[in-house]
């Protein structure tokens, strides 16, 4: 009579217990992943400047005289870049 090979009940726990872990840190970073991204596509986070109107001197963006919409700012106010020729 041969006798049946099966997975023991320690095994099939720990895997279900280290299957929750990763689900666990998997929400944890995806979790982290948009706050990531948010800071991500700030302007002044890229190497821009945020400003009223680009290139006007009294906004502090005269060097920056390119509007780029892809980045955001805070408020109301147009994200500036430098272009170099």
């Amino acid at each position: 009579m041969k006798k049946a090979q099966g997975i023991s009940l320690n095994v099939i726990i720990i895997a279900a217990i280290a299957l929750l872990v990763l689900v666990i840190l998997s929400v944890i970073f995806m979790g982290r992943m948009g706050t990531f991204g948010t800071e991500s596509a700030a302007c002044e986070n890229k190497g821009g400047m945020c400003g009223d109107v680009c290139g006007e001197v009294d906004s502090n963006v005269e060097a920056y005289p390119t509007p780029y919409s892809a980045w955001t700012c805070d408020e109301e106010q147009v994200c500036c870049i430098a272009v170099s020729p």
